[in-house]
């Protein structure tokens, strides 16, 4: 891949500050989620993420939103990915967001319950099971790995739900609050658990949670209640997918259109708002990106529109989704932000280019991003990008065996 040629955006929208709950920021342009496999095996961030997120958050005022975080051990659904259940996650996230608030900037989380795109070996490992709306595998092959695995996939019963929403999710969101988050947003996106909730290829039930629209939303939108009191609805957010066709979830193919399935749950949450309880920000990704499955490339293109969103929900957005396509003028973002209350999101390329923002400013080239060291668990293609106008050259060996260790902070026991 060559480098991207843009042009700068320092006197557009893009750097007028916005208020995105009670914190004030000063540009638009948000670190969006981007799951990575730099955490111990206890899923405790490490110190190659300590610097990670440290030098994505040098520009005062950004904002920054952690990679996918389990709120529980029955959420996980990969190794090495983070989490914030346990005293000891909390003591080392918090060295992480001390770093970002020192830098004049903020940082929110997104919680996951992996739920059926868990991958069957490490439910295996972990003695758990895989679990569901409804016993339905996302696919054929899915199936199959499970099975291999000795694993068995079961639907949630009502039991489990409550479980979830009063004890798991409710102490993984105060655990956040303790760790430094400014905000706690919900993966309820790409066919997770929350997200399989709201369709009916993936939620069958008969009870309350399935069957009509209010009843496949009635999951989120409890617990969404719920922890609106539990840290206050102005740190809540929550991230959804209307046009994604991940982990069997089939996008415009469903039986209920996706705009009809989401339409009413931001109705849903716009009526909140307007009773006080208005979440920070909701988060979409848009129609451009649709992710591949595993192994396979994205699949780019404009399916559909995300224009119902901000017809129905009045409070801040927050887009993300190749925006570097239009490059270097950057059309699409300039009229996405011509509303003042959207923020748009970078992903693959925050993870090549730590001073993204400061280049998008300028207007420095953005260097190219290296897929194939995303999920990796050395230091290779990880912090071994270099801000603008810095040469350090890196030795891959070195780096290659450079792996995550324990955050230099006192952790107790979990």
């Amino acid at each position: 891949m060559a480098s991207v040629k843009i042009s700068p955006l320092k006197d557009t929208e893009v750097f007028n500050p916005i208020k995105v709950g009670k914190n004030q920021l000063q540009h638009k342009i948000v670190y969006a989620p981007t799951t990575r496999t730099r955490a111990l095996d206890d899923h405790s961030p490490s110190d190659l993420i300590v610097d990670y997120y440290d030098d994505r958050s040098k520009t005062k005022g950004s904002f920054l939103i952690a990679e996918a975080t389990f709120v529980s051990p029955q959420a996980v659904g990969i190794s090495n990915a983070p989490g914030i259940w346990t005293d000891r996650h909390v003591k080392a996230w918090k060295a992480i967001t001390d770093k970002v608030h020192q830098n004049g900037s903020f940082i929110g989380v997104q919680a996951i319950f992996v739920g059926r795109a868990a991958r069957p070996a490490i439910i295996k490992a972990a003695g758990q099971e895989i679990l569901s709306p409804s016993a339905i595998f996302p696919s054929e092959e899915s199936k199959k790995n499970a099975e291999e695995a000795g694993v068995r996939l079961r639907s949630l019963t009502e039991e489990e739900i409550h479980r979830y929403i009063y004890e798991d999710f409710t102490n993984a969101a105060k655990k956040s609050i303790e760790a430094g988050f400014d905000y706690f947003e919900l993966h309820g996106a790409h066919g997770f658990l929350l997200d399989s909730f709201l369709h009916p290829s993936s939620n069958k039930r008969t009870d309350k949670y399935g069957g009509s629209i209010e009843n496949r939303a009635r999951f989120l939108l409890e617990l969404i209640d719920h922890l609106s009191e539990v840290i206050g609805a102005d740190k809540l957010a929550i991230r959804i997918s209307p046009w994604a066709n991940y982990n069997g979830i089939k996008a415009e193919k469903e039986e209920v259109h996706p705009i009809v399935t989401l339409g009413y749950l931001l109705h849903e949450l716009q009526k909140r708002a307007n009773e006080g309880k208005e979440l920070a920000y909701i988060s979409i990704v848009e129609p451009r990106l649709r992710l591949g499955q595993e192994g396979e490339e994205p699949e780019e293109g404009q399916v559909g529109t995300n224009d119902f969103v901000g017809q129905i929900w009045k409070g801040v957005i927050l887009k993300s989704g190749n925006y570097t396509y239009d490059a270097p003028d950057f059309q699409t973002l300039r009229a996405d932000l011509a509303d003042k209350r959207t923020l748009v999101g970078f992903s693959r390329y925050f993870t090549s280019n730590p001073d993204l923002v400061d280049r998008l400013y300028h207007g420095h080239s953005l260097e190219p991003y290296s897929r194939e060291t995303f999920y990796g668990q050395n230091n290779w293609g990880y912090n071994t990008f270099n801000s603008f106008g810095k040469d350090t050259v890196y030795d891959k060996e070195t780096e290659l065996g450079r792996v995550a260790k324990e955050i230099s902070v006192s952790v107790g026991a979990s």
